[in-house]
Order: C-alpha cells, then structure tokens, then sequence
C-alpha cells in the first residue's frame, strides 16, 4: 500500500467519524430540546396548598407506580390533615394495585410519617444519601413529576412551593437516581437500628416521636 492511499483510507475513515459524531448530535440536541420544551409546560410555581392539591390529584391518576423522594418532616398542626390526605390517597391507590414508594432521610423524627405511610400500604425506605436530603419530589408512572420546593435551602425546610413537570424524559432520571440511592434500608430495619444505637424501647420512641407503640410493635416483628 502507497503512501498516498493510505492517506487517503485514513481521511475517509475519519469522515465517516465525523458524519457519525455530527448525526449522533443532532439526535441527542432534538432530545435536549424535547426535555426542555415538555418542562416548560409548566407554567405556574404552585403555592404550598396548590402544591398538596396536585400532588393528590395526580397521585390519584396513577396507573402502575407511585414514587416520592421526600422530607417526611413532623407535619404542623396545620399539615396534619394533608398528611393524612396523602395517606389516604396510597391506601386507595395501592387497593388498586397500583406500586407506592417513599424515599426519607435518616432522621428518628420521620418515623411519624414513615409509619403513617407504611401503614397504608407504602413501601418505605430511609437513606442517608446526599440525593434524599437536597430533592424533594414525587413520580407518578413514569410520565409526570411533582417537585417540590423549600422557601429556603435546607433538608429540613419544610416544602412551600412546587411544579407539576410532564417529562418522561426528566421522570426517568429522578427515578434511577431514587434507583441508585445508597445505603437504603426498610423502616422495619432502620427502627432496629435506631434502638440499637440509642437503647430506647418502641414505647420511648413512641412517646419521643409521636407515634403509636402498637404501631413500632408490628414493625419489629
């Protein structure tokens, strides 16, 4: 082989690369613009009662899954209701067969909701991953996304604002990275280990975190 051809192979290798390079961003810009544009669609920042009210009108929508990535923080008297309405909506979509399942931080004092999510019928896992104390949100069958929003930064900043986000594409990423999540544990095993780090009995934490100790009984059995 002469010089010149093989000069010649190697340019035409490499502008076969850079058709395939230039076809692949093209593709992966359409896509971009797609995300961009179906997360436009939210038009409003919703207020925090807004925020409640989608959340259940949507969950109530769902089909296959329900996820949520959130605080779990001791609702106020004020909260109380809407907490309860949240989990009166899982107990009506899990009869349904839909699949519902919370994502909380480590924290003893979101045992409360934890369990009240539990009981009526969520999956509920604790981490400590850096993801479950800086996002707050929830998926509803991998199409729409109701994120939430602190008035300012902090995990423990209770959620004041939201958007309701149509993006399958955006629902995708939020769920592998509730996925990818490490160091998950069931409520069952981090209520063991709350008690095996500090030596306090179910009814200690009941009367610490404001749960019923019947309720911390079942779990450890």
């Amino acid at each position: 082989m002469t010089m010149e051809l093989g000069l010649l192979l190697l340019e035409s290798i490499l502008l076969v690369v850079t058709i395939i390079l230039l076809v692949y961003s093209i593709h992966e810009g359409k896509q971009r613009d797609s995300l961009l544009k179906e997360m436009g669609r939210a038009t409003r920042i919703l207020t925090r009662q807004e925020y409640f009210f989608t959340l259940l009108d949507t969950m109530l929508d769902a089909r296959r899954e329900i996820i949520g990535c959130i605080t779990g923080s001791p609702p106020s008297a004020v909260d109380a209701k809407m907490t309860r309405d949240v989990a009166a909506a899982i107990e009506r979509m899990v009869k349904k067969g839909v699949r519902v399942r919370y994502l909380l931080p480590k924290y003893p004092d979101r045992l409360q909701v934890g369990v009240q999510y539990k009981k009526a019928g969520a999956e509920v896992h604790f981490s400590s991953c850096a993801m479950v104390h800086s996002l707050r949100y929830s998926i509803i069958d991998e199409r729409v996304i109701v994120l939430g929003i602190p008035e300012s930064t902090g995990e423990r900043e209770a959620t004041q604002k939201g958007y309701k986000i149509p993006s399958e594409e955006l629902a995708v990423i939020l769920k592998n990275y509730f996925n990818t999540c490490e160091q998950q544990v069931t409520i069952k095993d981090y209520l063991k280990e709350i008690i095996d780090h500090t030596g306090a009995t179910p009814a200690h934490l009941a009367r610490e975190y404001q749960v019923a100790e019947q309720d911390l009984t079942e779990l450890l059995r």
